[in-house]
């Protein structure tokens, strides 16, 4: 019995940690296996290692990992699911019934690991077979008819994860069930919306006031930290006091735009939540007349959204969750769009999986550091917990004085507001990665 993958799946790829697949030097696209050890292989991936299947070819390390993905989607009723999910489906094709005595597909409490499922197939599959998995994956995982029944849809709990999983399955998806998706979409962003639009925009009002530095401020108003610091020259020991020969005080911001915010957000399919949830915080932003507001995605291309800012569904349905990341191309457009850095934020929203030129990444955000940009760099943006990242990369960072970390939606105004103020960022200590 075999595991019934796509025909034209070439097993034989490198890839980046969500990116599409690099072909093996030694075996290009096309190629045949040039050794017995090497078909051996292929048929062990193909057959989905029973006792039966007489390869006695065992797998390990992103082999073994490719070949649960296989699992997972083309496998026996008694594997684990998407990822780990509880999912299973029959070899026969098509999902187990409840007499059967398998689980059955879905995507109730399982949508993270079928979200992660997605994101894994792109890992190790081009894309020509991922459209195919992902179709595959709609019928014989029960998906279909959670796509299809918008009664179905109502009743499962609608959250982030679910949302990402419908914007990965959105190029796959019939078109009769894309409204259903979008009603589903739309209700969760509202909800997001009304949890954390207020204290947003709060909260970095606050901090737009208080970054609109006066001269000649009002006793209340006086920022007596940068006005003690202004006037140390002015210090009489024999007094034990400082002179305050010059006020520094706290104005409140006058209209018009006082500050860019520019959002670089990773939408390879590890980033699923991230991108629901900064898709959210832009519209936010962007309602704000006192911000200019820039959202850019990207896998191993740039996408600019922020001519939807105005409404985060069509932001997300402009998304493609999964795909390669180049970050370095991201951070050269982001740069390019920048005309104030004394005034402008760059917020980085990625795991750091850096697929493109990493010397020249670190480099980019180097200089706009140097030029006054300030640059903040977000692992997650979720609650999901403690994010997977590149270690490296993150130190690299941190070393460039832009420590990397993630950061729940209940925490972003604060780091928000940090930026405009240009002071330190309420980093949580379990969260911060030197």
């Amino acid at each position: 019995m075999t595991h019934g993958a796509p025909h034209d799946a070439d097993p034989h790829v490198d890839a980046d940690p969500h990116g599409d697949p690099t072909p093996d030097d030694a075996h290009p696209p096309g190629d045949h296996p040039r050794t017995d050890q090497e078909r051996l292989r292929r048929w062990r991936l193909v057959l989905g290692g029973q006792g039966a299947d007489g390869t006695g070819c065992s797998l390990s390390g992103a082999d073994a990992a490719m070949d649960r993905t296989l699992e997972a989607l083309y496998g026996s009723g008694g594997g684990d699911g998407a990822g780990g999910s509880g999912t299973a489906v029959g070899r026969s094709g098509g999902s187990q019934g409840a007499g059967s005595g398998a689980r059955s597909g879905g995507l109730g409490g399982s949508a993270p690991q079928v979200a992660r499922w997605l994101g894994d197939i792109r890992t190790y599959f081009p894309t020509s077979v991922v459209q195919v998995m992902q179709r595959d994956a709609i019928d014989r995982l029960g998906l279909s008819a959670l796509l299809l029944e918008p009664e179905m849809l109502e009743a499962v709990e609608a959250d982030v994860h679910l949302v990402g999983t419908l914007l990965s399955l959105n190029k796959a998806m019939p078109e009769t069930t894309k409204n259903t998706a979008r009603a589903v979409v739309r209700k969760v962003v509202e909800d997001l919306e009304k949890r954390l639009a207020t204290r947003t925009r709060a909260t970095l009002a606050g901090a737009l006031d208080r970054s609109a530095r006066i001269s000649r401020p009002r006793h209340r108003d006086i920022d007596w930290d940068r006005t003690i610091r202004a006037n140390l020259k002015n210090y009489l020991p024999d007094h034990r006091t400082v002179v305050h020969e010059r006020l520094i005080g706290y104005g409140r911001a006058a209209r018009g735009v006082k500050k860019d915010v520019v959002l670089c957000v990773d939408q390879s399919g590890s980033m699923a939540a991230s991108v629901v949830y900064a898709s959210v915080f832009g519209a936010v932003l962007a309602s704000m007349r006192s911000l200019a507001t820039r959202l850019v995605v990207f896998d191993t291309s740039v996408v600019d959204l922020t001519e939807e800012l105005d409404d985060p569904v069509d932001v997300l349905f402009g998304t493609q969750l999964g795909g390669g990341t180049d970050i370095n191309r991201a951070l050269a457009y982001c740069q390019s769009q920048i005309t104030r850095p004394a005034d402008t934020v760059v917020v980085l929203i990625s795991d750091l999986y850096e697929g493109g030129i990493r010397e020249e990444m670190l480099g980019r955000v180097a200089a706009m550091k140097a030029s006054g940009v300030q640059f903040v760099t977000l692992l997650a943006l979720s609650d999901e917990g403690a994010p997977s990242y590149d270690r490296e990369h993150a130190a690299a960072l941190a070393a460039l004085g832009a420590p990397a970390f993630a950061c729940t939606p209940d925490l972003f105004p604060d780091v928000m507001a940090a930026a405009i103020e240009r002071r330190q960022l309420p980093i949580p200590d379990m969260a911060m990665h030197q």
